[in-house]
């Protein structure tokens, strides 16, 4: 299994454009998901009144989820293409889970992003498709889906391609990291398999699709940063912290620094998937247990890194951000939520530096008093409490970033220079 070169996808887009359907449909196809787990869950579609939501129900966990029929939390499935091993991370499409969306992409190595045929690109397709390019995604394949409700028409594809490409092209992806392939999730056109009904369509399947993407780099080179995504409390084993390898490694016997909170230990073992580790490298989401750990010593939004090159607690940090929408305008002195890697904080946008061209990168005005939807900037960001922040160019896991308000993404950025705080005497 390990020879096989490891890709994390992120499935995203509009809610009900197929989204989970298309992913239990892959894992069927591909073998991921077997023939009486399927049956099961197609009698428990059934059981609700939601017969085509079978295979959504192969990554809806939640109860709730299968019963309200939409994606709540970011939930992780395995399955094998010929080339690539696959983790797929089902994002929520929904908008009150855009923060789980945010959580899920900022581990993915590549995306698909799925437009109904039928209805085309809509308000969320826009704003996961920025979320996605500022989250540092460079690669994208939209799956056009639901082509079975469009009679398979040619034009109606293309037009939705079109529609497509312009949308991203203007949030700044390449045409050569965009693919496009028609589909349905729900009868199984061009997952898998090619499909006789869309014959006009000549490029490959999404499996094939998806196993030409090329793995990226394991950043094994680098210091260890490990975002804790929550902390279980486990009888006769204690404080057991998960989270996802974004670089380095991480094995029995390291010496390891918690920040912010300042804590250290050695790490005892590391868990994936309930077997024992030798060594966790980057991808790997993992669980593990440090020794000597208390109460209050980790908690959701800490980084995990050598004990040697501790994770950097900001003081402050600069940052290019763009703005998506905010109803009014930014002033300096804004304090909404930021989302970094794990962890969500009130930062203070404390200095606008710069406004630039959203095109060009080019400055348009120095220190403005205040940013409007679709102007870029620099800014300089003052947390509110203790938080780990990275470089993007050092560590780009760490340091890109979402800023909420008001139920919505309002902003997105990355970090650009980091002022560390004091160290503790």
């Amino acid at each position: 299994m390990a020879d096989k070169p490891h890709v994390n996808l992120v499935f995203i887009g509009h809610v009900d454009h197929g989204k989970s359907t298309l992913v239990g449909r892959l894992l069927y196809d591909s073998g991921a998901l077997p023939e009486q787990e399927y049956r099961k869950l197609e009698a428990e579609a059934e059981a609700v009144g939601k017969k085509s939501f079978a295979f959504a129900f192969a990554m809806d966990n939640l109860k709730e989820e299968r019963e309200r029929g939409v994606t709540i939390d970011v939930s992780y499935k395995k399955f094998d293409g010929k080339k690539n091993n696959f983790t797929i991370i089902d994002a929520p499409g929904h908008k009150d889970f855009i923060k789980n969306m945010i959580t899920g992409t900022s581990q993915a190595d590549a995306a698909v992003l799925v437009i109904a045929a039928k209805e085309g690109v809509m308000a969320q397709t826009k704003e996961h498709a920025f979320l996605s390019q500022v989250m540092g995604l460079k690669t994208l394949v939209v799956a056009v889906n639901k082509m079975d409700e469009v009679n398979y028409d040619e034009a109606k594809y293309k037009e939705v391609k079109e529609q497509a490409g312009k949308l991203l092209k203007s949030v700044g992806y390449k045409e050569d990291n965009l693919k496009f392939i028609p589909v349905s999730a729900w009868v199984g056109d061009n997952i898998v398999k090619k499909s006789e009904k869309l014959a006009w369509f000549k490029g490959d399947t999404l499996l094939d699709t998806l196993d030409a993407l090329v793995a990226p780099k394991p950043p094994t080179d680098k210091p260890l940063r490990l975002p804790v995504q929550d902390v279980y409390n486990i009888k006769g084993v204690g404080l057991v912290p998960v989270g996802r390898v974004e670089t380095g490694t991480m094995k029995p016997g390291d010496k390891l620094a918690i920040e912010p909170s300042g804590a250290s230990g050695e790490l005892k073992t590391v868990e994936m998937h309930h077997e024992m580790l030798k060594q966790a490298v980057p991808g790997d989401n993992v669980g593990f247990n440090i020794r000597g750990l208390g109460k209050g010593d980790v908690a959701r939004g800490d980084v995990i890194g050598p004990a040697s090159d501790p994770p950097t607690v900001a003081k402050e940090f600069e940052a290019q951000i763009v703005v998506l929408s905010h109803p009014t305008a930014i002033p300096v002195g804004y304090t909404p939520v930021f989302h970094i890697h794990t962890a969500q904080l009130s930062c203070r946008i404390s200095e606008i530096l710069k406004k630039l061209d959203p095109k060009t990168g080019e400055v348009k005005e120095e220190n403005p008093k205040f940013l409007k939807t679709g102007d870029a900037a620099i800014v300089k960001i003052v947390p509110t409490k203790p938080v780990v922040v990275e470089e993007y160019k050092k560590f780009p896991q760490l340091g890109r970033f979402a800023i909420r308000d008001m139920g919505q993404t309002v902003a997105a950025g990355m970090v650009t220079k980091v002022t560390p705080r004091e160290k503790k005497k």
